[in-house]
């Protein structure tokens, strides 16, 4: 996700950076409602690969990274996977407070819903 248009007043320390999302073309402002920076977009979750985690800089993959789980860390906060559809490369990045929670929700239970046995296998136990 590209940043846009960065704004500052005199005197004043306030940025107002934004971004569009590259899925869904929502206007999305860099900073959460809680104050921390944001990279992904709070109502279809993805993001664009902007940081090489591997180099530790800038990617110059630049496509879209699709959030594909959840993972909680052992203090409780979640965090969300990426996939990068193009290299495959996979990121995780904090939940926002404004995030899309329906869409938190079914990535969350999707492990429960969708296991790699057959769910027949609890009748007979």
């Amino acid at each position: 996700m590209s940043r846009n248009n960065p704004k500052t007043t005199p005197g004043s320390h306030l940025r107002t950076d934004t971004f569009t999302c590259v899925r869904c073309g929502l206007t999305v402002a860099t900073l959460a409602p809680d104050g921390s920076r944001r990279n992904h977009c709070p109502s279809c979750l993805h993001s664009q690969h902007v940081l090489d985690r591997v180099e530790g800089g800038p990617s110059d993959c630049r496509s879209r990274m699709t959030p594909i789980s959840i993972a909680v860390l052992r203090n409780g906060d979640w965090m969300i996977i990426h996939r990068c559809t193009r290299c495959e490369e996979l990121t995780s990045n904090p939940v926002s407070g404004d995030d899309n929670q329906l869409i938190l929700m079914r990535m969350a239970v999707r492990p429960l819903a969708q296991p790699p046995f057959p769910l027949e296998a609890f009748g007979d136990l």
